[in-house]
C-alpha cells in the first residue's frame, strides 16, 4: 500500500467509521473492500444497502460508500 493509499484509507475511516477496510489482491476480484461492522436491518437491505462493498480503486470505493450513505439516509425512521 502506498502512502497516498494509506491517506485515503485514513480519510475513509474518519468519514465512514461504520466500515472495516481491506485490500485483497485476488485475480478477478476488486482490490479494495469495505465491510460493515454492524449488520443491516432487513428494510435497509430491501432499499439497496449492502454489508460489503468491493471496488477496483479507493476512489470508486469512496463513491460507493457515499451512495450507500444516501440509501441509508433516505431509509431512516
Amino acid at each position: 500500500m502506498t502512502d497516498y493509499e494509506r491517506q485515503l484509507i485514513d480519510l475513509l475511516i474518519s468519514t465512514h467509521p461504520a466500515w472495516r477496510y481491506e485490500e485483497r489482491n485476488l485475480p478477478g476480484l476488486p482490490r479494495w473492500w469495505a465491510v460493515r461492522y454492524e449488520p443491516l436491518r432487513l428494510d435497509q437491505r430491501k432499499a439497496g444497502a449492502r454489508d460489503v462493498l468491493g471496488r477496483t480503486t479507493l476512489h470508486r470505493l469512496a463513491r460507493a460508500l457515499a451512495r450507500h450513505d444516501e440509501i441509508l439516509h433516505r431509509n431512516r425512521y
